[in-house]
Parts: structure tokens; C-alpha cells; sequence
């Protein structure tokens, strides 16, 4: 596709992007291999985004639309690096950042279903950090808090960890709540975060370019993240996921251990080798719950194809009553029109509940995933630009007729 070019900031430049033609009405998208209309972008959206990506200083974007439960369609666009200027490919990766959070709980769901994790025994009765602080709101807090965000804690905080109110009380989206889950999964499989995901999902759903961590490999294939025109057209700004992972890649080699299996002891233990003066924290993880994957926009899709509605599951897979779990209202955000069901990001649209959620790391890598499970439809789009966020939304309205008027992070 046309490379991303050297231009100037136009004013208003989000707002042309999210406006432009009206949306065309849902299902009007290209054909599916049968001929069958579903979510899959129209030619004349294709042809026009990379336009739209130039407006949007938007260097890299990848695509991919599940129709009738099943991959149907994927797209890559310009470059991982304005620097580099290599194309963006099908096995290129992103940071999927707060996508992260659904993969997760997918897997802790599955725990659940193999009565190994009960979502409703607090959290303390599994694993109590050296890190929380002295709060009785603490003790109450369980795997199913954690999962529709009523934990009651921070995104992100500094030690000691205490909530701001009330586990169940109402919406606090936090980031800490599932790297302390992420901890409970640790100690009740006795290994890693990413060995028992390959093992329970990314394996067995053929999600061969997922993974927490870093390698070589995975430097070569990931995009850089890029900031706002024009410094985002000439220079990158500081890549903290990259940066990170070449200095604990040393340490891995060291060990002889790669990042990928690491657990939250190794993490923590190899941030303070590599780097003695600065405390090493949960947000600064690479081996990450709450926004540590790396992936294809393909191998998202994938993942979507798991939360639609079919008679049959295969054994590996989630009950279908944890899967309707997931996708069932559970604390609202905005009224009853947002809400969270265990994971996702749930919107009552005029043609039926929608499944979502977006992500943002580091305000240079921009995600947005959304899904239809009783048609068996989703729409994934990845981007390493700070303006992604708006052209994602543009990418879904276009493609699926839905305008999102609420996304979350």
C-alpha cells in the first residue's frame, strides 16, 4: 500500500478524519468469499485509507474482520518505522496494550471452568502481595472484581497498593488489579503468565504470533510507535517497550531464560539487575496482564472468534456459560448504554450488544477491537500512531456502520 509521507498537520485533522462521508448502513461492507456482505472494509475504503492515514499521521495500520465466526478477511497498510520505512505485513506485530485485558481473562475463565480459580474467593486467599498496603477493602477483593473493573483500585500506583473505594461499589478501570491476578494465575498453575497462556489459548487457537516478552525476532517483526505530526514525521519518540526489552534481553541471554517465560519474580529480579538504581514496578512489565502482548491484528481476530455464538466448542475452550459470562452487563460505565461484562467492554447499539475494547500504550500504539457475537461478527484494528485511536473509530464506522460514540482504554 502507498507509504506514509512527510506532510504538514492539517487543523482540525481529527476532525476530518472521524467525519467525511455519512456511514454506509451495517453489513454494506465488501463481499465474503461467498458473496455474502459482512464487516469486511469496501474497496472504496481501502482505497481511501491511505489518505486517511496521512491526515491522521497515522504511519502503520493492520486490520482484520472475523464474518459468520471465522477470519474472513485482513489487510495491512504503510510502514512499522517512518525511520526504517519497512512495510507493514500480515505477520507484522503491534502491542495489542489494554486488549491485553479480554486475552487474559479468557484464560483466567478457563481456570475457572476447571474449578482450579474461584471468581468470587478473594484474592488474598491465593496470593497476598508484599506490595499492598493496609486497607480492609483488600481483603474482599475477588478474580470476578477484577474482571468487570470494581476492584475499587488504581489503574496504576505507586507501592503501597490501596483501593479508592469499595470492591463491587462501581466502575474503577485498573491496570494493577490484573497484575495482581496475574499473580494468583502464577501461583495456582505453578508457572508463568505466558507458558499457561500458550498453553490454554494461544496454542490451541492457532495464535502463533502472540506472545508476552521480547526477542530478536520480535524486535525485527513489531512496529515503532509514533507521535503526533509533524515531530512524528521525521523522528520517533522514546519506544519504552523496545527500549525495555533490549536491556532485559541481555539478562535473558544471561540466564539462558527467555523473557517469554518469565514469571513476575523473574521480571521484577532482572529490572533491578539491569537496572540497580530504579525500583522496578508492575507497570513497567514486559510479561504483562493488563497490556503486555504482543501480536498480529489476525491473531486478535482469532481470538474474537472464541466469544461468538456456535453450537459446538471444542474441549480446550471456555464453557459457553463463561463465555455468555463475559458478555453479560455486570457494572455499568455511562448509563445502561455502556457496561462491563468479566473482560469485555459491553454497548447496547441499535442492532444489538456489542462486545469491545481499545487500548493505548504509551499514547503511540493505538488498538480497537469490536464484536458482534450473535451475527459472529468483529472488526480489530491496530496502529502505531498517536492519532490511531480516531482512525480506528473511522475504520469500524465505515466498515460496519456502527458509530461508537464511547471507547474506553
Amino acid at each position: 500500500m502507498t507509504a506514509f509521507g512527510r506532510r504538514s498537520l492539517l487543523v482540525g485533522s481529527a476532525a476530518l478524519i472521524a467525519g467525511g462521508a455519512a456511514p454506509a448502513r451495517a453489513g454494506t461492507g465488501a463481499p465474503c468469499p461467498d458473496g455474502k456482505a459482512g464487516w469486511v472494509p469496501s474497496d472504496a475504503l481501502v482505497e481511501a485509507l491511505p489518505r486517511l492515514m496521512r491526515i491522521a499521521g497515522v504511519p502503520g495500520v493492520a486490520i482484520a474482520v472475523v464474518d459468520r465466526g471465522r477470519l474472513a478477511w485482513s489487510g495491512s497498510f504503510g510502514v512499522k518505522s517512518i525511520l526504517a520505512r519497512d512495510p507493514v505485513r500480515e505477520d507484522t506485530l503491534f502491542e495489542a496494550a489494554s486488549m491485553t485485558k479480554p486475552v487474559f481473562a479468557y484464560v483466567v475463565m478457563r481456570l475457572a471452568d476447571e474449578k482450579r480459580l474461584d471468581l468470587d474467593t478473594p484474592l488474598v486467599a491465593y496470593r497476598r502481595p508484599a506490595y499492598l498496603g493496609k486497607d480492609p477493602n483488600l481483603e474482599r477483593i475477588t478474580a470476578r472484581h477484577v474482571l468487570e473493573h470494581s476492584t475499587g483500585l488504581p489503574n496504576w500506583a505507586s507501592e503501597p497498593l490501596v483501593t479508592n473505594s469499595a470492591p463491587g461499589s462501581g466502575y474503577s478501570y485498573s491496570g494493577e488489579a490484573f497484575i495482581w491476578l496475574q499473580l494468583v494465575v502464577e501461583t495456582i498453575t505453578g508457572t508463568s503468565l505466558g507458558s499457561v497462556m500458550r498453553a490454554k489459548l494461544f496454542d490451541p487457537a492457532g495464535m502463533s504470533r502472540s506472545s508476552f516478552g521480547w526477542d530478536e525476532e520480535i524486535a525485527r517483526s513489531a512496529v515503532f510507535g509514533h507521535s503526533e505530526p509533524p515531530e512524528g514525521e521525521t523522528t520517533l519518540p522514546p519506544q519504552p517497550t523496545r527500549e525495555l526489552g533490549d536491556r532485559l534481553l541481555r539478562v535473558a541471554t544471561k540466564w539462558g531464560k527467555p523473557i517469554a517465560s518469565w514469571s513476575f519474580e523473574d521480571s521484577m529480579r532482572a529490572m533491578q539487575e539491569s537496572d540497580p538504581k530504579t525500583p522496578p514496578s508492575t507497570h513497567d512489565l514486559l510479561v504483562n496482564s493488563a497490556g503486555g502482548l504482543l501480536m498480529t491484528a489476525s491473531d486478535y481476530a482469532r481470538f474474537m472468534i472464541l466469544m461468538m455464538e456456535r453450537r459446538d466448542r471444542a474441549g480446550w475452550e471456555i464453557s459457553d456459560m463463561a463465555r455468555q459470562a463475559m458478555l453479560t452487563p455486570r457494572i455499568d460505565v455511562r448509563g445502561r448504554d455502556i457496561s462491563r461484562g468479566l473482560g469485555w467492554e459491553l454497548e447496547e447499539a441499535p442492532a444489538g450488544r456489542l462486545f469491545q475494547h481499545s487500548g493505548s500504550n504509551y499514547g503511540i500504539f493505538k488498538t480497537l477491537g469490536v464484536g458482534d457475537a450473535p451475527n459472529g461478527r468483529a472488526i480489530v484494528v491496530f496502529t502505531n500512531g498517536a492519532n490511531g485511536n480516531v482512525l480506528a473509530a473511522r475504520i469500524v464506522r465505515e466498515a460496519t456502520g456502527i458509530d461508537r460514540l464511547k471507547s474506553l482504554i
